[in-house]
């Protein structure tokens, strides 16, 4: 094992050479397993040699020696292909302010207090869709040393992805195809792939017939927005041999620039292999009020929904359907109903949605929506009837009877003429032009407080208009005057921290003193109150600084 020398300052040990080693040719598994069972059961011993005198030690000198020698011969591996250069994004970089200001929300530096509570600091991650949205608004790059954090950021939060990506671009696109864990970018983000010029018919369909999923979409919407028959007749091409999956996704594009083109291509998707794809051409051609479907489908609901002959035409008579038949299921009818439904008015339901709303003002003798919608309905038909035609309004896009189905905004919902459901009612809101949108849910704000308003205020344009900013900012004061906690609001106030228009900081600012302590008030309340407005005005400005920052 080793040798001993002679020099002035005494006798040293010298690691002896490592050919005189007596396990120099013992295999590595060999030293491994005697390593496993232990030198007394195990003693490590080379071919035709005796055990060492001090076997735990001979053991890990021949083990030191192995892994020498192994790492002395390693040869390199065989270098893979180097990825092709990240593609041009000739879009202008971020100012440099907005840069800083990127990172710090990718970094989520807003910590909670000690006592867990949010406390008065804004949350910054609840501002980054707002961020991508000016940004990719302004039409700026995303700097490449945050396009990582950017698209873990996305890989995180799928409500990120259609902002982040589009921000990302072409880039983002190159070096996600690089990490499996970005690889949700390359089936998502038709926002950010490159686009040819629609004007080369080669480059374009040696993309649609070559290109990533994410391209292909990207491709067929832009066509689409240009040119909607080239767009269907580039689908055409290849439609037989796509993806279940992938042809509902094409499919769905056909919604930009839907018209009567269209239609003989969706009579064949009717048929389709697909469950998803046939219920969505079905849609999509019941919003063409002039198409075949539509016809077929009013002249069944006809039949079934007419004035009440017997009293003058004043009110509704139903007689849903007894059957789905083939024809109703090639038209998009879904034949067994969810759990709790009867089939019939599952059937009913279905035919009124996919009628033209157009045909039941003829078949009314030239009534206006709001009178349709008020008459009486015989046989408790009525929800069923209206909660379809609500379908209808949002499906076709409808304003006038969106406009008739909602009614007015101070009404008790109960009495609403269309459906007490807020969530249908926020739907039918959408298709209201914005600021008479964003009238109405003031007024129901002030008629009704904010107990029901939240998902309501999700469908108003953002920053809201005025009159909607002080009716909800109203409706909170009267809420801290009454003593509770604000954590009831909290949904609200976290709206409100977002979509509020930035300049109503300064106004603001009077509400986050403390309040006095009012008798039979919740404890401690009035601070909390005091907290949520001081974090409400800190996020206002702070996003005046973020548009700036963009400008």
């Amino acid at each position: 094992m080793s040798r001993t020398t002679t020099d002035p300052s005494g006798p040293t040990t010298a690691p002896a050479p490592t050919a005189a080693h007596p396990l120099a040719s013992l295999p590595w598994e060999e030293l491994v397993t005697s390593a496993l069972l232990g030198t007394d059961r195990r003693p490590p011993v080379a071919p035709g040699g005796a055990a060492p005198a001090d076997a735990p030690v001979a053991l890990l000198d021949a083990a030191a020696l192995h892994t020498v020698r192994r790492r002395a011969g390693l040869l390199p591996a065989a270098p893979g292909p180097r990825p092709e250069p990240a593609p041009h994004d000739p879009r202008p970089p971020l100012p440099e302010a907005a840069r800083q200001r990127l990172a710090q929300l990718l970094a989520d530096r807003a910590a909670p207090t000690a006592s867990g509570r949010r406390g008065a600091t804004p949350d910054l991650t609840e501002l980054i869709p707002q961020w991508l949205a000016i940004a990719n608004l302004r039409g700026f790059r995303a700097p490449a040393a945050l396009l990582p954090p950017l698209l873990d950021a996305a890989r995180a939060r799928t409500d990120l992805r259609p902002q982040a990506l589009a921000f990302a671009g072409p880039r983002g696109l190159w070096l996600a195809a690089l990490n499996p864990e970005w690889k949700f970018a390359l089936r998502g983000a038709a926002g950010g792939a490159l686009v040819p010029d629609t004007a080369d018919p080669d480059a374009v369909r040696r993309l649609w017939e070559e290109g990533l999923f994410a391209e292909r979409v990207a491709l067929l919407d832009t066509v689409r927005a240009q040119d909607p028959a080239a767009a269907l007749a580039l689908l055409a091409t290849t439609w037989s041999t796509e993806r279940a999956e992938d042809r509902l996704m094409f499919l769905d594009s056909l919604r930009t620039g839907l018209g009567g083109g269209d239609e003989e291509f969706l009579e064949q998707a009717l048929s389709d292999r697909s469950r998803n794809v046939r219920a969505t051409a079905a849609e999509l051609l019941s919003a063409l009020p002039a198409s075949a479907l539509a016809g077929r489908m009013a002249a069944r609901a006809t039949s079934c929904v007419n004035p009440d002959r017997t009293g003058g035409g004043a009110s509704i008579a139903v007689e849903a359907p007894h059957e789905c038949d083939a024809g109703m299921q090639r038209d998009g009818v879904a034949a067994v109903p969810p759990t709790g439904r009867g089939e019939r008015s599952w059937w009913l339901g279905q035919l009124v949605e996919a009628t033209p709303l157009g045909v039941w003002q003829e078949q009314f003798g030239g009534r206006p929506a709001e009178d349709i919608v008020a008459l009486p309905v015989a046989d408790d038909w009525a929800g069923e009837l209206h909660a379809a035609w609500c379908r209808a309004a949002v499906r076709q896009r409808d304003p006038r009877w969106a406009r008739a189905l909602l009614g007015i905004p101070a009404a008790p919902p109960a009495s609403s003429p269309g459906t007490a459901s807020i969530a249908e009612r926020s739907k039918l809101l959408a298709v209201l032009p914005e600021a008479e949108r964003a009238e109405w849910v003031a007024g129901f704000i002030a008629a009704h407080g904010l107990s029901e308003a939240f998902q309501l205020l999700g469908v108003c344009a953002v920053p809201w208009a005025g009159p909607l900013g002080r009716a909800v900012v109203d409706a909170l004061d009267i809420a801290r005057d009454g003593g509770s906690y604000p954590w009831s609001f909290s949904g609200v106030m976290g709206l409100a921290e977002r979509c509020l228009d930035p300049a109503e900081a300064d106004r603001l600012e009077v509400l986050t003193a403390t309040p006095d302590e009012q008798e039979g008030a919740s404890p401690g309340a009035g601070g909390y109150w005091s907290e949520a407005f001081q974090r409400l005005v800190s996020t206002l400005r702070l996003r005046a600084a973020m548009e700036a920052e963009l400008a």
